[in-house]
């Protein structure tokens, strides 16, 4: 499994930040403020109600802290952790209020991101042995795209870039407007600095065999069926990186990784995938 570099401190409390005031609103949790006792001390867990893969603890830590620091929060499975049904993921002891105040934001992050990580390790299982890699795209959430990306991680998926600015990508869209494969990847070669890679989208075998002349760091096979990927795979030969993209679902994706390309890219890991069901209980 790659790596899973963590995300800034910064980032973390800042989503959390803006997540928690949208939450409390104008008057904060009236709810219990009107009928637990200021002093009312608690303890709770974090418990998982289906299997999946953990991510977002970092946030819900910060949730706690942040409503209030005295509140205890021991965790128990880290990110990328599988989890089984009845597992509990983390510990709290403290002010009941602030337990109550912080749960929602803290199950809302650790929910979505550890349903993309377990979203992501499915198409990553379903592709063991191939050598194909798991990446993302750029469909995400507004706003939450690092965060999403590195849910992906904690899922054993690698990212892709991270915006128009890190990477080349040159879509069907561009090329329209450029007037063909070719002449968009001259144009974005001369454009860009050495060190800046240049990948361009075809779907037909001809557009590929018009791109692989102007030698592109990676070819993205769009939406192409497993026996024409096989085909394109043959046709690179190994001079740049083979990536498909599109109609990747648990049932396909094997499938398509079977064909040889070295990546398979998926939306459905980030826009799609249902939040892993947990829940906070009080003990």
């Amino acid at each position: 499994m790659p790596a899973i570099l963590p995300l800034p401190g910064s980032l973390v409390a800042e989503a959390v930040r803006v997540a928690l005031a949208e939450d409390f609103g104008r008057a904060g949790d009236i709810t219990s403020a009107a009928i637990i006792p200021a002093d009312r001390a608690a303890s709770a867990v974090i418990a998982a109600r289906r299997p999946g893969i953990v991510a977002g603890m970092p946030f819900a830590v910060e949730a706690f802290r942040q409503v209030d620091p005295s509140v205890r929060f021991a965790v128990m499975l880290d990110d990328g952790t599988p989890v089984a049904p009845g597992a509990v993921l983390a510990r709290l002891t403290g002010p009941a209020r602030a337990i109550l105040a912080a749960e929602r934001v803290a199950l809302n992050y650790l929910g979505r991101l550890s349903g993309i990580a377990t979203a992501t390790a499915e198409l990553v299982a379903a592709v063991a042995g191939t050598g194909a890699r798991i990446v993302d795209t750029r469909k995400t959430t507004p706003g939450l795209r690092a965060i999403e990306k590195y849910a992906v991680r904690c899922g054993g998926g690698a990212n892709h870039r991270f915006g128009l600015d890190d990477a080349v990508l040159i879509k069907d869209n561009h090329i329209a407007v450029a007037g063909g494969v070719a002449v968009a990847i001259r144009a974005a070669r001369a454009a860009v600095g050495h060190l800046v890679k240049v990948e361009v989208e075809v779907d037909t075998l001809e557009q590929l065999e018009e791109a692989m002349t102007e030698a592109p760091d990676a070819v993205l096979l769009d939406n192409m069926a497993p026996a024409a990927l096989r085909q394109a795979v043959a046709l690179v030969a190994g001079r740049c990186v083979a990536e498909a993209s599109g109609g990747v679902t648990p049932a396909t994706v094997r499938a398509i990784a079977e064909s040889g390309v070295d990546v398979i890219s998926s939306g459905w890991i980030t826009h799609s995938a249902p939040s892993l069901d947990l829940g906070l209980d009080m003990v």
